[in-house]
Parts: structure tokens; C-alpha cells; sequence
């Protein structure tokens, strides 16, 4: 029997599949063999000797502890992709208010509220509707920063709307590379794809590597009426340089799911609270997602969407026995562990 504890609200569909005759599934065991969360801070928790692996489903682990994990040989898998068809459509929708006049737009006609006679309103209509004109995307040029499962699809999407595509990703990999439209321009530093584009899209992790990716020196390469969204993490932006653009009408404005205080009621900020992956059918795919990864490690020993160990897998065969390890590269660990091997009598073959 498996135990396993969950936080925050997982999917009913993605638990359903543990088999009941193999898991006990709760929010209080309290010697669990893996853990299974979405945005639950792990930071501060302490893990008990039992725990083998933990399931974020999501893609962001930032609220997981990954040395603190790797040090106690714990795996850490995440969902890259479960729910990166509902962050696209997000980030679409933050395009097209970011282009156009909409909530502006919304909050005028909300605050029409003295004026009682259709033909009256009208014609304040038609003679305000000035102020929220927009511009169209067609022929507008993106830029995407982070070319993994979301920016490829966003890359599509942006394509089909006419407008031109410049991406960014030193990390590309040779899977989200074959995935990426050849119409996809590839530039070959940050600093070169902001000093062209009308709307940038940041889709890359909070890592230390990326932490203020956007900071106030790059901002001054920006068009003054450049577009940023930010439906990735708030850390990879500093939002108080982005901010002091924005005072200074050195940028056009700034779209994230990231709310933060200096943030509330600038009115060229659009924040929303954190709702990029929420959609049914993404919480679905996550916790589906989740859960099998971490039946496959616990049952089978074998490792997929790992953040802090290798991609492990090894079909059972004839043979008695699996056995896979996995070492600090460093000199003597590997001698031991064969050492060790020698000692019960066990041949290696292969």
C-alpha cells in the first residue's frame, strides 16, 4: 500500500486515478510515500523519512524546495504542458486587451449609470468611443521569451493572427525546437528581440538564472508604446522598474496574472489573480498528469518530468531484480556503491 497526502484542491478525475486496492489518498497522512500539490509553499515543511517523490501539477516548482529535495533523494516531477493550451488562450486574450480599449472601454459604459434614455446615451457613445480606439495585431510584431510547450503554441496562435513572431530561448530544446514554426525568428540575445517588438511574452520558469529578467536596464530598450505580458512568474519581472516606465511613458503597458500592490489601479497595468491555468480541463490534464508520473516512480521505479533527477527508464524484463541509482558526481561515490554491489554477491552485466 502506497500512502499519499495531497494539498490544495487536486482534481477529482486526476485522483480517481489511484487505485483504490494499492493507494490511500488523503490531505493527512502523516508518513506519505509522495505528496501531490499545486501551489502549496513546501519551503517550510519538514519531510519524513518515508517520502520518495513529490507531484506538482504544474508547471512552476517554485514553491518547492528542489536542493533541500535533491540532498534527501526525493523527486520532484512537474506537468510541463498539462496546461499550456490554457495559458496560451490567456495570454491571447491579454493581447487583444492590450491592443484595444476594452475594460477602458467597459468601465466608461459602467459608469453611464445617471443617463436614463437610449438615444441620449447613444449619442455620448459615438461622440466618447475616440477614446478607446486601439490598434490591430495584424502586422504587429511579438516577441516571445521562453519557446518550451506555452511559447510554441502562442507562437502559432500569434502567427494565425497576421502577426510577425520573434523568439528568444538560449534552453531550447530539441523537441520544442522541432515543434516551433519555421516563421518563428530566433534572436539571438533578450536584448536584441526587445529593441524590436510591439508585444513581448514572458513564458520561461523563477529561477535564479531568470530573476528579474526584465529589469530597468533592458525596459530602456523597449518601443514607448511596447505591450509586456507576463502570465509566467512574478519574480522573472521587476514590476516596480516596470512601474517607473510606465510613470515615465518610456512603455505602453504592462498585462501579468501576478498582481502586487504598486501594481493596483495603475491605469496602464492590467493584473489578474493568478488565473492562467485555471480552466477545468487544465486541472484535469495536471492532476492526470501528476498522478501518473508519480505512480510510475513509485510503482516502477522509473522517472519522467523530473526537475532534479534524471529521466530514468527501465522495462521489466525476466530478470529478479531492477536496479537503478543515482550518485553525486564526484570521485569514489561509484567505486562504493559497486563495492557494495560485490559484497551481497550481485553481478553486473550491463
Amino acid at each position: 500500500m502506497f500512502y499519499i497526502k495531497t494539498y490544495n484542491k487536486i482534481s477529482p478525475r486526476g485522483l480517481a486515478e489511484f487505485p483504490a486496492d494499492f493507494y490511500q489518498v488523503s490531505d493527512s497522512e502523516t508518513q506519505p510515500h509522495g505528496l501531490l500539490l499545486r501551489s502549496q509553499k513546501l519551503h517550510d515543511e519538514e519531510f519524513p523519512k518515508s517520502l520518495l517523490g513529490i507531484a506538482r501539477a504544474g508547471a512552476g516548482t517554485n514553491n518547492i524546495p528542489i536542493e533541500r529535495c535533491t540532498d534527501q533523494g526525493i523527486v520532484v516531477f512537474n506537468t510541463p504542458g498539462a496546461n499550456a493550451n490554457a495559458v496560451k488562450e490567456l495570454v491571447l486574450a491579454g493581447l487583444l486587451l492590450g491592443s484595444r480599449g476594452i475594460i477602458q472601454g467597459h468601465d466608461f459604459v459602467n459608469g453611464l449609470t445617471d443617463i436614463q434614455e437610449s438615444d441620449a446615451m447613444s449619442k455620448l457613445l459615438e461622440a466618447e468611443k475616440k477614446k478607446y480606439a486601439g490598434s490591430e495585431l495584424m502586422g504587429k510584431t511579438l516577441g516571445i521569451v521562453g519557446l518550451g510547450a506555452i511559447g510554441s503554441l502562442v507562437a502559432d496562435a500569434a502567427l494565425s493572427l497576421g502577426m510577425k513572431v520573434m523568439g528568444y530561448d538560449p534552453a531550447l530544446s530539441i523537441d520544442a525546437a522541432w515543434r516551433l514554426s519555421s516563421r518563428v525568428q530566433r534572436m539571438e540575445s533578450l536584448e536584441q528581440l526587445l529593441g524590436k517588438v510591439d508585444y513581448v511574452t514572458l513564458h520561461v520558469p523563477a529561477i535564479e538564472a531568470t530573476k528579474n529578467l526584465i529589469n530597468e536596464e533592458n525596459l530602456q530598450l523597449m518601443k514607448a508604446n511596447a505591450v509586456i505580458l507576463n502570465f509566467a512568474r512574478a519574480a522573472i519581472v521587476d514590476s516596480k522598474a516596470i512601474v517607473t516606465a510606465l510613470d515615465a511613458h518610456a512603455l505602453g503597458q504592462y498585462i501579468c496574472d501576478f498582481p502586487e500592490p504598486w501594481l493596483i489601479n495603475h491605469d496602464r497595468v492590467t493584473a489578474l489573480p493568478h488565473i492562467g491555468a485555471s480552466t477545468s480541463e487544465a486541472e484535469e490534464n495536471c492532476a492526470t498528469m501528476a498522478v501518473s508520473q508519480l505512480r510510475e516512480f513509485l510503482e516502477h521505479g522509473n522517472i519522467k518530468n523530473s526537475v532534479n533527477f534524471p529521466a530514468t527508464e527501465m522495462a521489466r524484463g525476466n530478470t529478479h531484480a531492477r536496479i537503478t541509482f543515482t550518485n553525486l558526481n564526484q570521485p569514489g561515490v561509484l567505486g562504493d556503491v559497486l563495492s557494495l554491489f560485490a559484497e551481497h554477491n550481485i553481478n553486473i552485466v550491463d
